[in-house]
């Protein structure tokens, strides 16, 4: 027994060393991370500087809107109020700034050919369903949804949507942006077929943010993970024995896959689940896959709900 524990910590130093000399490796990828802090600038900005705004940032000023719009914006109480809380809260923004470029860096490792955007922080009035926009070469993040989530502007906001309007979900959300653009939209319709598409986003933001708590990963509360690890067994089951892997049924993704205060069991167990269940059911399975087989990640990214669940081996503890 005593030599069976030597080797299992002997494997486990050599997957910490082999970890450790990944991420050294990563981190001296040259890609930088330009962050332009219009939301600064504009806040700062007269009439008389529309102009050139509108001339360095054509993308941010929509031709059916007039100057007047943009002047009004300037001197709108509540717009200084917003870039007032966002400035206490992101002054300095070298932390953050450090962050995204070591995503961009994780992500240039496992893909090439990608190229970091140009960052661009904007107020977007708390946009907090588009929170960070990515479009190849320009990335915009809307600072005012991450001023953390007992935030007076918030109130209105329910719960289980702005527990996530904070500073560590920047990077997070940087990731799961670029992620979902490297996954192919899913020509499988079935409640199987969406787990897998966002078990293989999960899976993406893992590997571009290996420091990331696997609670935050995912949009989860520490108790909330802990939820769903303990019952994965029991919701596995669920779906298995209720034969909803292969359904159509749109009203599967709005019970487990959708954001909402709970998933929908219909049983007494609904008030203690975290909504999405699903979303992390599909990452667990994604996980065992590539544990149980050989295939480089673009492959993953490639293979079929049907197949990456075929040859998972997913069998969550009991």
């Amino acid at each position: 027994m005593n030599k069976f524990y030597c080797f299992l910590i002997v494997i486990s130093l050599i997957s910490c060393f082999k970890a450790d000399r990944l991420e050294d490796e990563i981190s001296k990828i040259d890609t930088q991370a330009k962050i332009v802090r219009f939301d600064k600038t504009f806040a700062n900005a007269d009439k008389s500087d529309l102009g050139a705004l509108k001339k360095e940032f054509p993308y941010l000023f929509p031709a059916e809107y007039p100057d007047s719009v943009w002047v009004a914006r300037m001197n709108d109480s509540l717009h200084q109020d917003v870039y007032n809380e966002i400035r206490l809260k992101y002054n300095d923004f070298e932390t953050d700034t450090s962050q995204i470029k070591s995503v961009f860096q994780h992500v240039k490792y496992y893909f090439k050919d990608f190229k970091a955007p140009k960052v661009i922080t904007v107020i977007s009035d708390v946009d907090y369903k588009n929170r960070v926009i990515y479009a190849d070469s320009l990335m915009l993040i809307g600072l005012d949804n991450y001023l953390g989530s007992d935030h007076r502007y918030y109130g209105g906001i329910q719960q289980y949507i702005k527990k996530n309007f904070t500073a560590t979900q920047i990077p997070i959300d940087v990731a799961k942006t670029i992620g979902r653009s490297k996954i192919a939209a899913p020509k499988d319709r079935t409640f199987l077929g969406e787990l897998i598409q966002y078990g293989k986003l999960y899976y993406l933001i893992d590997l571009f943010i290996p420091s990331a708590e696997k609670n935050n990963i995912i949009g989860y509360t520490i108790d909330e993970y802990d939820w769903a690890l303990a019952n994965e067994n029991y919701v596995w089951r669920y779906f298995i024995e209720k034969e909803l892997l292969f359904s159509t049924d749109a009203k599967l993704g709005e019970r487990f896959i959708n954001p909402a205060p709970f998933s929908k069991f219909y049983l007494e167990i609904d008030g203690d689940s975290p909504g999405r269940i699903g979303q992390f059911i599909g990452w667990q399975i994604v996980a065992s896959y590539m544990q149980n087989n050989e295939v480089s990640l673009q492959q993953m990214l490639n293979t079929s709900a049907e197949e990456i669940f075929n040859k998972s081996r997913y069998k969550p503890e009991k």
